[in-house]
Protein backbone atom coordinates (compact mmCIF):
# COMPACT_ATOMS: atom_id res chain seq x y z
CA UNK A 1 0.00 0.00 0.00
CA UNK A 2 1.29 3.11 -0.81
CA UNK A 3 1.31 6.41 1.12
CA UNK A 4 0.03 9.73 0.22
CA UNK A 5 0.55 13.11 1.99
CA UNK A 6 -2.75 15.37 2.83
CA UNK A 7 -1.51 18.09 0.51
CA UNK A 8 -0.31 15.55 -2.21
CA UNK A 9 -4.19 13.56 -2.15
CA UNK A 10 -6.00 17.04 -2.42
CA UNK A 11 -4.02 18.26 -5.65
CA UNK A 12 -3.96 15.43 -6.94
CA UNK A 13 -7.51 13.23 -5.83
CA UNK A 14 -8.92 12.58 -9.42
CA UNK A 15 -5.59 11.27 -10.33
CA UNK A 16 -5.52 8.94 -7.04
CA UNK A 17 -9.40 7.81 -7.11
CA UNK A 18 -8.46 6.50 -11.09
CA UNK A 19 -6.27 4.33 -9.10
CA UNK A 20 -8.16 3.60 -6.69
CA UNK A 21 -10.62 2.02 -9.60
CA UNK A 22 -8.08 -0.15 -11.23
CA UNK A 23 -7.65 -2.01 -7.89
CA UNK A 24 -4.92 -0.21 -6.08
CA UNK A 25 -5.45 0.65 -1.96
CA UNK A 26 -3.50 4.12 -1.15
CA UNK A 27 -3.30 5.32 2.91
CA UNK A 28 -3.49 8.86 3.18
CA UNK A 29 -0.65 10.83 5.94
CA UNK A 30 -0.75 14.07 7.85
CA UNK A 31 3.22 14.34 8.89
CA UNK A 32 4.02 11.02 8.44
CA UNK A 33 1.17 9.19 10.08
CA UNK A 34 -1.77 7.51 8.50
CA UNK A 35 -5.35 9.13 8.58
CA UNK A 36 -7.39 7.94 6.04
CA UNK A 37 -7.59 5.08 3.23
CA UNK A 38 -8.99 4.88 -0.27
CA UNK A 39 -9.93 1.23 -1.18
CA UNK A 40 -11.53 0.24 -4.41
CA UNK A 41 -15.19 -0.51 -2.96
CA UNK A 42 -15.23 -4.13 -3.94
CA UNK A 43 -12.10 -4.98 -1.67
CA UNK A 44 -14.61 -4.33 0.99
CA UNK A 45 -16.55 -7.35 0.72
CA UNK A 46 -16.93 -8.58 4.58
CA UNK A 47 -18.45 -5.00 5.52
CA UNK A 48 -21.05 -5.08 2.08
CA UNK A 49 -21.78 -8.69 3.70
CA UNK A 50 -22.03 -7.07 7.21
CA UNK A 51 -24.36 -3.97 6.31
CA UNK A 52 -26.56 -6.41 4.02
CA UNK A 53 -27.49 -8.63 7.17
CA UNK A 54 -28.09 -5.21 9.35
CA UNK A 55 -30.27 -4.08 6.53
CA UNK A 56 -32.32 -7.42 6.51
CA UNK A 57 -32.45 -7.95 10.12
CA UNK A 58 -33.77 -3.98 10.12
CA UNK A 59 -36.64 -5.12 7.51
CA UNK A 60 -37.78 -8.13 10.02
CA UNK A 61 -37.62 -6.27 12.88
CA UNK A 62 -39.98 -3.24 11.09
CA UNK A 63 -40.21 0.11 12.97
CA UNK A 64 -37.53 -0.93 16.08
CA UNK A 65 -35.36 1.30 17.41
CA UNK A 66 -31.36 1.61 17.08
CA UNK A 67 -30.76 0.36 20.44
CA UNK A 68 -33.25 -2.62 19.55
CA UNK A 69 -31.69 -3.14 16.46
CA UNK A 70 -28.34 -3.40 18.10
CA UNK A 71 -29.51 -5.52 21.17
CA UNK A 72 -31.01 -8.24 18.29
CA UNK A 73 -27.64 -7.94 16.91
CA UNK A 74 -25.59 -8.96 20.29
CA UNK A 75 -27.94 -11.45 21.65
CA UNK A 76 -26.09 -14.77 22.61
CA UNK A 77 -22.84 -12.81 22.38
CA UNK A 78 -21.00 -12.51 25.82
CA UNK A 79 -19.11 -9.02 26.61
Amino acid sequence: MEYIGVAEAKTNLPRLLQRVMRGESLTITRRGHPIARLVPVDNDERALRASRRILERRRRLGRASLPELIDTIHEGHRF
